[in-house]
């Protein structure tokens, strides 16, 4: 018998929902790391180390996409974790 199979069903449930809870933890991170390397590749020029002032609008409406994105993803999570 595996530990999993002798839990009762509201600690199956508990340890569902970690298990929910950690894999959105690391879609968001995910999302983050992919947001600040997309974003920093599209909008940073040569222009030495620092961003100019069009690189820092663009970093920035390039970042409110992103969270704009990540805001529905993480309704749409809530959505799913609440219909289980």
């Amino acid at each position: 018998m595996d530990a999993f199979s002798q839990l009762t069903p509201q600690q199956k449930q508990q340890v569902m929902q970690q298990a929910q809870n950690e894999a959105n933890q690391q879609v968001m991170q995910n999302m983050m790391d992919t947001m600040s390397s997309s974003c920093f590749d599209k909008c940073a020029g040569t222009s030495g180390d620092k961003l100019d002032s069009r690189e820092q609008a663009c970093m920035a409406m390039c970042q409110d996409r992103f969270l704009d994105v990540r805001a529905q993803v993480t309704e749409a999570l809530q959505r799913r974790q609440n219909s289980m």
